[in-house]
């Protein structure tokens, strides 16, 4: 995993002509999912490295494999992860089963870069649950949806997070949020009582009801109680048949992305009538196929 990883950090790029053992590497990943992605996110400073920490922790207790995806902010000399989030996940050396990266932002502030969608579905494919930490600015909340089968948004006692984000239509976003830094009593029990506030002026749809679950990392409190609204989601959708449905509809986002980026939207609607269904089982592909024919 480790060496995949390097090569998709050193070499890889979907638009330019990407290595065919990669592609068929990366689209043999996207056709087989193992695992469950959790999208962790949140503003700066709410606590997502230290709960990514104790669920890997718990989720490990539990027999387990779990992959982490560590998002950071990018240097702006050399375009690394500068690797603060890393520093804060601890994992046993031996644990083989564990496994945590961190890669950089890049060019997507608070985003998810083309690589760091590559690396989170080939954690998919081999790992039981992959935990994908985003910075936490801007784009993240939307990005993070391009991967994750359930997204948790984290908000911390006493930020106004729940009023800002459901200004900026955010709260319509996650399946499931997290109040973090249970452990300060009554402001924490505030924050959840402003957060279902904010929840109960959002619309509901699709029959899910998001619940609210107060966590904190340091004494963990609610890192059970997490990881079972994380189940019970999932269960839902495999339930209701949506967790094939909304993977396919993430593989044609990240397609259009993909092209979007390079090409405009002049360049995506020159394409559109190509993207066919089953392009969906081997994205990576399809961007190469539709990129050499703009690049024409």
């Amino acid at each position: 995993m480790a060496r995949a990883l390097s090569a998709l950090e050193t070499g890889f790029d979907p638009l330019a002509l990407p290595d065919a053992d990669m592609v068929a590497l990366l689209d043999a990943a996207a056709a087989d999912p193992l695992g469950h992605v959790i999208g962790l996110t949140g503003p700066p400073g709410v606590g997502k490295s230290t709960l990514t920490g104790s669920l890997l922790a718990r989720s490990r207790q539990a027999g387990l494999s779990v992959g982490v995806i560590a998002v950071d902010p990018s240097s702006q000399i050399t375009g690394g992860a500068l690797l603060g989030d890393r520093t804060r996940i601890r994992t046993a050396p031996d644990d083989a089963q564990a496994f945590v990266r961190s890669l950089a932002a890049r060019d997507r502030l608070g985003g998810l870069s083309d690589i760091a969608v590559a690396a989170a579905i080939l954690m998919r494919a081999a790992y039981d649950r992959v935990i994908v930490e985003t910075v936490g600015i801007g784009q993240s909340e939307a990005d993070i949806g391009l991967v994750a089968d359930t997204l948790v948004l984290c908000v911390q006692p006493g930020s106004g997070d729940a009023l800002q984000f459901m200004k900026a239509g955010i709260m319509e976003l996650p399946d499931i949020i997290a109040v973090t830094k249970a452990d300060m009593g009554a402001s924490a029990r505030r924050a959840c009582a402003d957060v279902e506030g904010a929840l109960g002026l959002v619309a509901a749809g699709g029959g899910w009801k998001v619940p609210v679950v107060a966590v904190s990392a340091a004494s963990g409190e609610g890192i059970g109680d997490l990881l079972s609204a994380i189940d019970a989601h999932r269960g839902w959708l495999e339930r209701e048949g949506r967790l094939d449905a909304r993977r396919d509809a993430q593989a044609l986002a990240f397609i259009r992305d993909c092209l979007r980026t390079r090409h405009g939207r002049i360049g995506l609607r020159r394409v559109s009538d190509r993207i066919v269904a089953h392009d969906t089982h081997t994205p990576f592909a399809a961007v190469a196929r539709l990129a050499r024919s703009l690049d024409k």
